[in-house]
């Protein structure tokens, strides 16, 4: 029979399959119809009421689009959606946030050094700050800014800003990421469903019952779509930061997701500009890289407590059951003989400047907080150490799952999997 570990370690592998293939379909007609729509010619054939067309080729054929600003004459017999890809990226992205960070809230979540919040508060500070986001930015975009958008962009990339900073004061730096990209997400999705697709629909309504329609709901929803096209590579960058720690660890991670989100402008710029025939704004590839840089150079600020400081932080009630657990001395000896010279605040392995994954092992609470990351990757599998270069024995391997096992048996069965 399957452990609850074994089953939750397949679930968030599901679901983040789930997730990453229905951001591709939504990425990819996102930035497709951006494209397209910047890419359109005015000629003198066009239909009445078509705003511009364009010819393309793919797959052995050819592709005639006409895009009509407002509405055709005559409403079409069938009509093709694209609002799935969207609200299945933002459901599989959420249920993936409570498999990884709600379950296992003590180890991905809650950093007990910034705020020492049960779980419980961290899940609803968790869940209450992703409706914010959008909110807010709904109220600015009803108002008067909605005419004014590059003052709105701004007043966006404050939001960002605050929200990045906010989170880094609770939560641990890899959270900190990637609910910023979540907050964000939900704003582009809420855009969807809330703006765009409801205005589409009043236009199919109004043109199914012979009405004109009114112009101002493609406006509207075009804005919402542009917005959400400068927004989508920040966003990949958040969600992938959480495998690098030089991201994600930095007491500086909120200022470079702020310099993400502006790298995410100048190369949407450059591509934006360039579909739509308007130049070959090179200079945004310098400041892209410029960006980049200083991301560089602010990751390799400080990163972590030093030893002394990390040995006096507290266990948790879970963790003292690790530490308690029968074997966890012989576990924690192959842990420091093993993976500390890796995992750790300095790591003094050969070609190792940073902690993988920002996992570190060298202190009582740092082993037992990764307690489940031990017994996947030492125990039950041999993906750690990589290619077994600190060749650690199959008896050892056998004395953590031994450990692990000894140790869920005392947890009640809603943290035995975390």
């Amino acid at each position: 029979m399957f452990e609850l570990a074994i089953i939750w370690e397949w679930l968030g592998f599901a679901v983040r399959w789930l997730h990453v293939i229905t951001g591709i379909a939504w990425i990819g007609s996102s930035f497709y119809f951006i494209a397209l729509d910047l890419g359109l010619r005015q000629t003198p054939s066009l239909p009445v009421g078509a705003h511009g067309e364009e010819w393309q080729v793919h797959g052995g054929g050819f592709y005639h689009i006409q895009k009509y600003m407002v509405a055709p004459e005559l409403m079409p017999e069938h009509l093709t959606w694209f609002k799935w890809e969207s609200y299945m990226t933002w459901l599989s992205g959420v249920a993936l946030l409570m498999v990884v960070y709600w379950a296992g809230a003590e180890l991905y979540l809650i950093d007990i050094a910034k705020a020492d919040l049960a779980v419980w508060q961290a899940i609803l500070v968790s869940a209450g700050s992703l409706t914010i986001g959008w909110l807010v930015y709904d109220f600015l975009c009803k108002s008067g800014l909605g005419e004014r958008p590059t003052l709105l962009m701004v007043l966006l990339f404050v939001l960002l800003m605050v929200m990045a900073y906010g989170y880094n004061q609770v939560f641990t730096g890899r959270a900190t990421m990637l609910h910023l990209g979540a907050f964000t997400a939900t704003i582009m999705t809420a855009n969807v469903f809330f703006i765009i697709i409801p205005n589409q629909r009043i236009v199919v309504k109004d043109l199914q019952e012979g009405r004109t329609p009114d112009p101002k709901y493609g406006k509207i929803a075009k804005l919402r779509s542009t917005h959400n096209n400068y927004l989508t590579l920040p966003v990949i960058f958040l969600m992938l930061s959480n495998h690098y720690p030089l991201a994600f660890a930095s007491p500086f991670n909120w200022l470079i997701a702020g310099l993400v989100f502006l790298m995410g402008v100048t190369i949407r710029h450059y591509f934006n500009t360039k579909h739509a025939r308007k130049g070959n704004p090179t200079w945004t590839w310098a400041a892209t890289a410029i960006l980049f840089i200083l991301i560089m150079w602010l990751s390799t600020r400080p990163l972590y407590q030093d030893v002394e400081t990390a040995e006096a932080l507290p266990l948790t009630s879970t963790e003292q059951v690790f530490a308690s657990a029968a074997g966890f001395e012989d576990v924690q000896d192959i842990v420091l003989g093993r993976c500390s010279m890796c995992h750790a605040r300095e790591p003094f392995y050969d070609g190792i400047n940073r902690p993988p994954k920002g996992v570190l092992l060298e202190t009582t609470k740092d082993i037992t907080k990764a307690a489940k990351l031990i017994y996947i990757q030492a125990g039950v599998t041999t993906a750690m150490p990589p290619a077994n270069v600190m060749f650690i024995e199959e008896s050892e391997r056998k004395q953590i799952v031994r450990w692990y096992r000894a140790s869920i048996a005392k947890l009640p069965a809603r943290l035995a999997g975390q």
